[in-house]
């Protein structure tokens, strides 16, 4: 079973200064496609019409989120801050969310009793 997707996340071993670094990612990838045909009628000056259509992509992103460093203490996670707080952003406005909707319904709840 290939493990290509492992190796997406975690870069090869590197030593730094003595160290021996993995880096790690959150790799998101997508693909679409679609197609389509259609023919309409006479509308005013325009004459009737066929088509046919189809398309495709992909796209994706990688994000170093840091990396494992093995020292004299053992293998450690050394978090990269940027990425933290930008994988951190929708999380934290969820739960803002969440907690708003619950407070909401709470004194929604009160008013009626």
């Amino acid at each position: 079973m290939p493990s290509w997707g492992a190796k997406i996340a975690f870069g090869e071993t590197v030593t730094v200064s003595g160290q021996e670094v993995i880096p790690a990612a959150l790799v998101m990838f997508g693909f679409g496609g679609g197609g389509g045909s259609g023919k309409w009628p006479e509308r005013e000056a325009v004459p009737e019409g066929e088509g046919e259509g189809s398309g495709g992509g992909g796209g994706g992103y990688v994000l170093p989120i840091g990396a494992y460093v093995r020292g004299p203490d053992g293998m450690k996670f050394r978090p990269n801050p940027v990425a933290m707080i930008v994988v951190s952003v929708p999380l934290v406005s969820a739960v803002g969310w969440a907690v708003a909707r619950i407070i909401t319904a709470v004194n929604s709840g009160r008013a009626t009793n």
